[in-house]
């Protein structure tokens, strides 16, 4: 090695060593920065990008049906399930036109199932439509009335197992200064 060599390998190393002791450059950290914040906003995309890959309903229920088979391409609106939530457990039922003024939004009733006839639930209407409607061939009220009728959306209150979506149930409305009802 010549004498040369070594003078610039000296000089070399002593910048070197002055760099170390001058520590990290400001355009390094900076760059750095830059570098943790790309990394970090990629890995809050991947997370969303997986959580969309993911179905939640929003509370325990039944699956009635897949309107999209696995692996289907969808977009945000487009429906996968129609699923029967567990709670709350909601009564369409329908009133003739002569005891719509008897009731209102607010009230509550008895929700009874054939299952468990002697076992009322506690209801409250929560909607009645403001359009009549002939009477659906699935109601059947006591005298089988053909006149218009009005949809009721009551909300049964504290349900069990002994009541679910979809099962015939009898609605009594506490009608005071009339008697009661059966819907």
């Amino acid at each position: 090695m010549t004498k040369d060599a070594a003078v610039a390998r000296k000089a070399s190393a002593r910048e070197a060593l002055d760099l170390l002791n001058e520590g990290t450059r400001a355009e390094d950290l900076a760059a750095a920065r830059a570098n943790l914040q790309v990394a970090e906003s990629s890995l809050s995309t991947a997370k969303t990008s997986l959580g969309d890959t993911e179905l939640r309903a929003p509370d325990d229920g039944v699956i009635l049906s897949r309107v999209r088979e696995p692996g289907a391409i969808v977009s945000p609106s487009d429906d996968v399930f129609v699923l029967s939530l567990n709670k709350p457990v909601v009564v369409r039922a329908y009133v003739s036109e002569p005891d719509l003024g008897k009731i209102h939004p607010g009230m509550t009733l008895d929700v009874a199932s054939d299952t468990l006839p002697n076992r009322a639930y506690r209801g409250t209407i929560g909607f009645i439509s403001p359009v009549a409607e002939f009477t659906p061939k699935s109601v059947e009220t006591p005298d089988l009335r053909t006149d218009l009728v009005y949809r009721l959306r009551i909300i049964v209150e504290d349900p069990d197992l002994g009541l679910r979506q979809g099962m015939p149930v009898t609605v009594s409305v506490p009608l005071h200064e009339h008697g009661g009802a059966g819907y």
